[in-house]
């Protein structure tokens, strides 16, 4: 029999991952240099991205930052260019950049909405159309959008997180449809309550997080690692036969309600 966690290597591959500086986004690039990719980290922070370069080099991987504000189309054609221009055609594509605004319904500002919409879910599509040419090239790719329960669920004051969310999941299957017969296979995650930066307020919360633990069957937050195994079965050979679909890591929480 051959060795089963073969088909789990990235030796050799190129991974892109968009927020990387922090949260999940860090945690996914760790996790695919682990597994031997050489991963590019796209964030804003120079100072932070480069701090996490040398701390996966001194694990024995290899990582690239590249400084990229995809906010806006032009900051998205600059991060392409670059990696084109570099020789950084990426096999896989971790889609996590995001941001969330918590506004009731009546504060909700269309310049806000119009900014969560772009980074959360017009990056994504960009990213895809600008990268899925050169993994049909190769005739491999992988696209791991991160979305969350509030991709099938919704939740009171984040109207635009959750809207941009749904169409994750949405933009995945579509994706899935037409990339897969030139051997891209296009999957989300989709995290539960995660402790990162970007739920910190929910977090401090003794209200939220007692409802939190009523709520989850395993009773806790989940951590970053968590999603570790899920990104690699969905970023190797391992999901050979896996395209379109939202797996959720949550804990159990969708199925309880």
């Amino acid at each position: 029999m051959s060795d089963p966690f073969a088909m789990f290597s990235l030796q050799g591959r190129i991974a892109l991952v968009t927020g990387a500086s922090g949260g999940i986004g860090l945690s996914v690039a760790r996790t695919l240099a682990a597994a031997g990719a050489r991963v590019v980290l796209a964030a804003r922070s120079k100072d932070r991205l480069e701090a996490i370069v040398t701390g996966i080099e001194s694990a024995g991987g290899a990582a690239v930052a590249v400084v990229a504000d995809l906010s806006s189309p032009e900051g998205v054609a600059t991060l392409t260019a670059q990696l084109l221009e570099q020789g950084l055609v990426p096999d896989i594509l971790v889609n996590n950049a995001g941001m969330i605004d918590r506004s009731p319904l009546g504060d909700i500002s269309t310049g806000r909405w119009d900014e969560v919409v772009f980074l959360n879910l017009t990056t994504p599509m960009l990213l895809a159309q600008a990268l899925a040419p050169g993994m049909c090239a190769k005739g491999w790719g992988r696209i791991v959008n991160i979305g969350s329960v509030l991709s099938i669920h919704g939740k009171r004051n984040a109207h635009s997180y959750t809207a941009t969310k749904h169409g994750i999941a949405g933009l995945t299957r579509s994706l899935a449809a037409e990339l897969g017969a030139d051997g891209i296979r296009v999957n989300a995650i989709c995290p539960g309550y995660i402790r990162t930066e970007i739920n910190t307020v929910l977090q401090e919360d003794p209200e939220f997080n007692a409802g939190l633990m009523r709520n989850v069957p395993i009773g806790r937050w989940g951590e970053v690692d968590d999603l570790s195994g899920p990104l690699l079965l969905l970023a190797s050979d391992a999901s050979a036969y896996v395209n379109g679909h939202l797996l959720i890591v949550d804990g159990g929480m969708t199925i309880a309600h």
